[in-house]
């Protein structure tokens, strides 16, 4: 999870780093376990009518509406890559921390560790902030695991198999080659600061359930 530069004419933000970052939503995060965060949209989008999840089987729970640039995608930039995430924490924590305003950071879909749960939080038309890189962030669909890169425990059959219809569902709708030139990781967008998915990242079968193989 990352803050992620923005167009020239907006504030650049800080940059903490990603556990700094998800640790300062941890009491955000226990109280949406509780219920005391809110996952509606008048919440998140003041004055903006609910929307459905781009992907039917995902949950729409949306960011704050300061957190991801509002877009016209693909009229207004080309999506031609899928950006794979490691959230760093856990998926409470992450939902908190991207529905908090301050935080300056968003993604477009959020996969759980247990079951492959998925939340959608920020239109796939729209720019959300997760690669780090501005150009980037135009031109990709951001996808958030829970779960932690020096923990392979974390990357369930569960989690690759939803994720994997996510990522090939977003493939087939914009066109994106099925391969490791268009699906990469997050430390591979140029002048990344981070390391995630990480070593414990299966490419090859995640690769493969993406082509349905």
């Amino acid at each position: 999870m990352s803050s992620a530069p923005r167009p020239p004419h907006v504030r650049t933000p800080r940059t903490p780093s990603r556990r700094g970052l998800l640790r300062g939503g941890m009491a955000l995060g226990i109280a949406a376990t509780t219920g005391l965060v809110s996952a509606s949209p008048a919440l998140a989008h003041p004055g903006r009518a609910a929307a459905p999840a781009d992907n039917p089987g995902a949950e729409w729970i949306p960011a704050a509406a300061a957190n991801f640039t509002v877009a016209d995608r693909p009229a207004e930039y080309p999506v031609e890559y899928v950006v794979i995430h490691v959230t760093q924490e856990v998926y409470a924590d992450a939902i908190a921390i991207f529905q908090d305003p301050a935080k300056e950071v968003s993604i477009h879909y959020l996969v759980r560790s247990a079951d492959g749960h998925i939340a959608q939080t920020v239109h796939e038309k729209d720019v959300a902030w997760h690669a780090g890189n501005w150009d980037y962030n135009t031109r990709s669909i951001g996808i958030e695991h829970e779960g932690f890169v020096d923990d392979p425990a974390w990357f369930t059959d569960a989690m690759y198999r939803s994720s994997a219809a996510a990522t090939a569902a977003v493939c087939d709708a914009y066109g994106i080659p099925k391969d490791r030139q268009h699906i990469i990781g997050h430390s591979e967008v140029p002048e990344a600061t981070h390391t995630d998915p990480g070593p414990n990242w299966d490419w090859a079968r995640y690769i493969d359930l993406v082509n349905g193989r």
